[in-house]
C-alpha cells in the first residue's frame, strides 16, 4: 500500500526526510540514546528517552481496554467525515470495524483508511516519538513543520500498539474485503497498487470509466496513483489521462474539485508530510495552490487545468 506517498518522487520533499535515516528511524526498532547520540550530539539524552517504550506500550494497551467498553456501534450518515479533524482514530477504527463485519463496505475501506495513516506511527510508537524528539533537535528549518505534521499523527493515532499489525498485508486485506463488498474507492486502490480484482485491459478501462462516471472524490483519488508513470505503456488506457506525473497529479486535483478534504489541515496533506516528508512550507496552502507552486511550472499549469476539466465533466449525460 501507499503508505509514504508516491509524490515524493518528484514533488518538493523538505531535508528533514532524509534525516529520518541519520537518527536510525525503523519499523519495529528503537535508537538507543547512546547510538543517537554521535549524530546529534544536541539533543539531551533526557529529552530524547523521556518514556520508557513498554510503559508507552503498557498505557496505549490499557486504553484499548478501556474504550473497548464505551465506544458505541453506531456511525454517522457520512461515515467519511469523521476521519478528518481530530477524531480519535482508534476509537473512530473500533466503529467502523463493526460495521464493516456487518457487510458495510464503506466501512471497510474507511479502516483500510485509518490503517493506512496510521501505519507508520503504529509500526513502533516509541521510536516514533524518539525520532520527533531528535528531528526537533537538529534545529534545521524544515524540521519543525514536520515534526508538527509527525506529532499530529502520533495524537490521532494514539490507541495504536505495534502488537495491532497495521501494514501492507493488512491493509490489502481490508481493502480487498471492502472491493469484493461493492466499495468503488477501495478497488481502485487495488488497481493503483498493483494488485486488481481482476487484470484483463477490458476489466483495467472499464473500471477507470466506472469510477469517472460515479464522480466520487474518494475513488478518484485512490486511483490516481495508478494512472501516473505506473500507467505509462498501458494500451488499454490510451485515450485517458494516464501515464505521466501530470495525469496521476490531475487526478488528485480532480478528487480536490469534486469534494474531497484537501486544505491546509486535511488528512492528506497531513498524510504527505508526516510520512513522505513532502511539507508545505505555508501552512496555510491547499493541496491545489501546493501542487501549482511546488510541482506544476507556470508553463504546465494550463495543461494541468484542462487534464482536470477533462477528468470532472459529466461523461454521457451522467
Amino acid at each position: 500500500m501507499a503508505l509514504v506517498p508516491t509524490l515524493k518522487t518528484w514533488l518538493l520533499v523538505v531535508p528533514a526526510l532524509a534525516l529520518l535515516g541519520v537518527v536510525g528511524y525503523r519499523a519495529g526498532g528503537h535508537v538507543r540514546p547512546g547510538e543517537a547520540g554521535n549524530a546529534v550530539d544536541e539533543v539531551p539524552v533526557t529529552q530524547v528517552a523521556a518514556a520508557p517504550v513498554q510503559a508507552q506500550q503498557l498505557a496505549r494497551q490499557l486504553l484499548s481496554i478501556e474504550r473497548g467498553t464505551t465506544i458505541a456501534s453506531g456511525l454517522p450518515l457520512d461515515i467519511r467525515a469523521d476521519i478528518e479533524g481530530d477524531t480519535d482514530l482508534y476509537a473512530y477504527a473500533q466503529r467502523l470495524q463493526l460495521q464493516a463485519g456487518n457487510g458495510n463496505a464503506e466501512a471497510a475501506w474507511m479502516v483500510s483508511r485509518v490503517y493506512d495513516y496510521c501505519a507508520t506511527y503504529a509500526m513502533d510508537p516509541g521510536g516514533y516519538q524518539l525520532d520527533n524528539a531528535l528531528l526537533t533537535g537538529m534545529g534545521m528549518t524544515a524540521s519543525p513543520t514536520m515534526v508538527q505534521a509527525r506529532e499530529r499523527v502520533a495524537r490521532r493515532c494514539g490507541g495504536f500498539v505495534s502488537s495491532d499489525g497495521l501494514g501492507r498485508q493488512l491493509i490489502l486485506a481490508q481493502r480487498v474485503q471492502a472491493a469484493k463488498a461493492g466499495n468503488l474507492a477501495a478497488e481502485a486502490s487495488l488497481f493503483a497498487e498493483g494488485q486488481p480484482l481482476e487484470n484483463s485491459p477490458t476489466y483495467r478501462r472499464g473500471l477507470v470509466e466506472r469510477v469517472m462516471d460515479s464522480r466520487d472524490p474518494e475513488a478518484y483519488m485512490a486511483l490516481s496513483t495508478g494512472m501516473g508513470q505506473r500507467a505509462s505503456g498501458d494500451r488499454a488506457l490510451d485515450g485517458l489521462v494516464a501515464g505521466d506525473q501530470f495525469s496521476e497529479l490531475a487526478w488528485r486535483l480532480a478528487a480536490c474539485e469534486l469534494g474531497m478534504a484537501c486544505g491546509p489541515d486535511s488528512v492528506l496533506m497531513n498524510n504527505f508530510c508526516a510520512n513522505g516528508g513532502i511539507c508545505s512550507q505555508d501552512g496555510g496552502q491547499d493541496f491545489a495552490t501546493f501542487v501549482y507552486d511546488a510541482a506544476v511550472s507556470r508553463q504546465g499549469a494550463g495543461k494541468m487545468k484542462t487534464l482536470v476539466e477533462m477528468l470532472i465533466k459529466q461523461r454521457n449525460g451522467r
